[in-house]
């Protein structure tokens, strides 16, 4: 098995031969190395190594397509996308294949950046030596300012290799500004929480970059729609993020990269006329500022959110994004069957008048007439009850998704809610327990039911797909503990055993949901504040039989026995 396939796409590329010798001298995992040759064989010639494999077309297809090629020849289980004129650190590989397996698979990682020293300009006539430019036609004083010098004539100059980092000049985080075009942001590292060997970045430089090669392809790899070249900081940056994962630079490593912004016979490799630069911003913003990308669990809005407040971003730009949060709403609604059957009619007509308009998707252990019904023959039990969600929330086809239960009475209001942060779950706090037996009601403050659940649709999946998975895998005892350790409410605690890293949040409806407490619930109710060891669950504790909204429920609840 490899470990890490390093892909380098080149086009007329005069230092390949070096990075690639580079590379393999410094790995120290099982690393090889694919090379795009894209519309010109390598000159110097590359190395003939088992650990090379090369990859030709004698037309060029562009950087973005040779990408995609070049990893789809890779067997390996992580890939980093590289420059073909960089220098990596010593061991460069094993830093990030390890970081990647504590971080996890949904991490991007990116190795600190400094700029290459690649060679200087010498004048055979005076021996005067400057810093890397175009071909010159004129000598110029020692150093990097490119001084003319106005004591020497001379017309020949010769080139000397100095090929090493400038370690006084390095990067480790970057942004994009409202137009989505990459800038280096050095400040953001002085910022508490942006220290430390492993540190986030909102955006990265498309020199370099590291991930799981499942994680490429599932983030739909790059975009060839968008060009040939140009804006590809922007597209992993926010693949990562919006996806639900991270970007981070691992400081424990490093590259080294030639920049070549000076034109003439010192510029970019891929001809990019201004169509194809504006070309790849614009289907860069209609991916993410314009929300068109199918993948994305959150908005561009919750990215900037995040790492507001940001130099080339206002107030106004973040408002002109929220068009990006997903706007159909729809329900799931699950039922093991055995609540009473006059409560049960209740609740489903009044979910019906108060969820007008709103899609449903009912699943149940027995046929229910209620929206689009699915029936699983299953017998009651928390796996069951997980199979039934899962199965209700990939039925449905909406952006947002409301958690229904066939015990609580819904007011509209709830249904009013839009989550502004799609990597959240919000919880309806504005809740009363009611016992059925004599409409005796309690609220407290910060109740988070799933009953009253609101959240992205696509990250309830995820959420519920690893659930179902850790539930089906224990082979311990005490399974009704496991299930309680991990919890029945997404990101409502910290504890080892959660599902996923995700928070919470809580929400008030203009009126309160009704909770009907009736003795088959899945959880117990307590009806006491002693009951509680931990007090600041009765934090708000009130009591009543007149609910505002809903009044006195002592004459429905009558029916039960």
């Amino acid at each position: 098995m490899i470990d890490l396939s390093v892909i380098i796409t080149s086009r007329n590329e005069e230092f390949l031969k070096r990075t690639v010798e580079g590379v393999l001298e410094a790995r120290e995992a099982n690393t090889n190395v694919i090379i795009n040759l894209d519309g010109k064989w390598a000159d110097p010639k590359l190395v003939d190594h088992k650990d090379v494999i090369i990859l030709y077309h004698n037309k060029s297809i562009g950087q973005r397509a040779g990408l995609n090629q070049a990893i789809r020849l890779s067997k390996a289980k992580y890939i980093m996308k590289l420059d073909a004129h960089c220098i990596v650190d010593k061991g460069f590989d094993k830093v990030l294949i390890e970081s990647a397996e504590k971080l996890g698979d949904k991490v991007t990682q990116v190795p600190r950046q400094y700029n290459l020293h690649a060679f200087d300009w010498k004048c055979k006539k005076c021996g005067n030596q400057w810093y890397q430019s175009p071909t010159p036609t004129k000598c110029y004083m020692p150093g990097e300012n490119r001084k003319e010098n106005p004591e020497c004539d001379s017309k020949e100059f010769e080139r000397i290799v100095i090929w090493k980092p400038r370690f006084h000049r390095k990067s480790d985080h970057y942004r994009f500004d409202s137009d989505l075009h990459f800038q280096y942001w050095g400040s953001l590292g002085k910022r508490p929480g942006f220290e430390g060997d492993i540190t986030e970045t909102m955006s990265l430089l498309g020199a370099c970059f590291f991930m799981s090669r499942k994680r490429y392809w599932e983030l739909g790899g790059s975009e060839e729609s968008w060009g040939s070249w140009g804006n590809q900081g922007t597209e992993i940056s926010c693949k990562s993020y919006l996806s639900g994962g991270r970007l981070v630079t691992n400081r424990k490593t490093w590259f080294a990269h030639l920049f070549r912004t000076q034109g003439g016979d010192f510029g970019f490799p891929y001809p990019q006329s201004g169509n194809q630069v504006e070309n790849a911003r614009k289907k860069s913003r209609e991916f993410f500022k314009d929300g068109s990308w199918d993948k994305a669990v959150r908005p561009l809005s919750w990215l900037i959110e995040k790492f507001y407040p940001i130099p080339g971003w206002s107030d106004k730009d973040i408002i002109n994004i929220g068009g990006n949060m997903p706007k159909t709403k729809g329900i799931i609604f699950y039922t093991d069957n055995k609540l009473n059957i006059k409560m049960a009619k209740k609740i489903k007509t009044n979910l019906v008048k108060v969820a007008k308009g709103l899609k449903i998707v009912s699943c149940s252990l027995k046929p229910i007439d209620l929206g689009k019904n699915i029936t699983l023959p299953l017998k009651r039990g928390w796996i069951t009850m997980n199979k039934q969600i899962l199965e209700a929330l990939k039925a449905l086809d909406t952006d947002i998704v409301f958690f229904c239960e066939h015990d609580v009475m819904y007011h509209k209001s709830h249904f009013d809610f839009t989550p502004q942060n799609m990597s959240k779950y919000y919880y309806n706090t504005n809740v009363y327990k009611v016992r059925a037996t004599d409409g005796h009601a309690l609220r407290v403050d910060d109740c988070r039911q799933l009953s009253g659940m609101v959240c992205d649709r696509k990250l309830a999946i995820k959420h519920y797909e690893k659930r179902l998975k850790m539930l089906e895998s224990y082979k311990g005892d005490k399974f009704d503990n496991y299930v309680r350790k991990i919890g029945f409410e997404p990101g409502t605690h910290n504890r080892p055993e959660q599902v996923d890293d995700c928070k919470s949040e809580g929400f008030e409806s203009r009126r309160p949901n009704v909770d009907i407490r009736h003795g088959g619930n899945a959880t117990a109710t307590r009806w006491s504040p002693e009951q509680f060891r931990n007090k600041k669950f009765t934090e708000g504790w009130v009591e009543t039989k007149d609910i505002p909204g809903w009044g006195r429920f002592e004459d429905f609840f009558g029916l039960i026995e």
